[in-house]
């Protein structure tokens, strides 16, 4: 068990009969995902996965039928911004978006609408959502994690895959691991996030996995400061990266000795959180 999501989370899939949506669809059902639809324009009536997951044309239809209470995105960037928009208005309570390259201006537009109508948005660009041996919302690796008491919350998908698969190796677990996304803006930040496992029962100390740019990290460490009475540790990466330079995710961006690493562990240390820069420390950190 953990936050978001567990297996009576019912899902309805945007963007289900394009490869990466097929793909991970499959991946997730596999998991023990409930995937009760799909949507996909044009393509009303037709089934996937053997059968087995209907697809509408629409979200309200979808939701007509099935009252699911999530949505994961994988429709392609030119189309997102609808298909988060179409999400909002359906009543859906969660939404994952894993497209890259939805413009900062409509994520911002987006994050606003969801907010005033209480639906929550994790992404865009994030890898998701994963709980360990029960479900999953998005496309983390099955077999890169184990159940546990830990949370993780990072900003890049593939580095929380090889740090959970470290932590794997030495028999340490995960209760939930919420991929926020590297972008500008998110839905879900940091904050909103160790929000959420401060009073999750089933963890009891949290891994947040940071990098360059923004300065989402030093908002985390004022509120692990203040609000925090489970242990935090810190994963941060990045600390060669050259200023003025994005490195991967657009959110990765130092520029005027802003977003740079060591105002970050500085910021993590001064509050008593345990900062490491390699992923081969984080299970000694984890059990110090």
């Amino acid at each position: 068990m953990g936050i978001l999501i567990n297996s009576s989370t019912k899902v309805i899939v945007q963007g289900i009969t394009g490869r990466e949506g097929s793909f991970h669809t499959e991946q997730m059902a596999a998991y023990g995902t409930q995937i009760v639809a799909g949507v996909s324009p044009q393509k009303g009536g037709s089934w996937v996965l053997d059968g087995k997951i209907p697809v509408f044309d629409t979200m309200q239809a979808a939701m007509e039928v099935t009252e699911a209470n999530a949505s994961i995105i994988f429709v392609p960037a030119r189309n997102a911004t609808d298909a988060l928009f179409e999400a909002a208005d359906s009543g859906v309570e969660l939404v994952v978006c894993i497209t890259e390259g939805v413009p900062v201006q409509d994520v911002v537009k987006v994050c606003q609408y969801m907010s005033n109508r209480g639906v929550r948005l994790v992404g865009p660009n994030c890898s998701g959502i994963i709980n360990p041996g029960e479900a999953k919302l998005g496309v983390a690796p099955s077999d890169c994690v184990i159940p546990g008491k830990v949370g993780v919350i990072s900003r890049s998908g593939t580095l929380s895959y090889l740090v959970m698969s470290e932590m794997k190796s030495r028999g340490i677990g995960v209760s939930t691991c919420i991929g926020i996304g590297g972008d500008i803006v998110q839905g879900t930040t940091f904050v909103e996030a160790l929000e959420l496992f401060e009073t999750d029962p089933y963890t009891e100390r949290i891994l947040l996995i940071g990098e360059v740019g923004g300065l989402e990290e030093e908002r985390a460490a004022s509120y692990v400061a203040y609000k925090m009475t489970k242990p935090v540790t810190a994963l941060l990466v990045g600390k060669t990266a050259p200023q003025g330079k994005k490195m991967g995710h657009s959110g990765a961006f130092i520029e005027a000795g802003i977003g740079g690493i060591d105002s970050k562990i500085e910021a993590f240390e001064s509050v008593g959180v345990r900062v490491v820069t390699d992923i081969k420390e984080v299970p000694d950190a984890l059990q110090g």
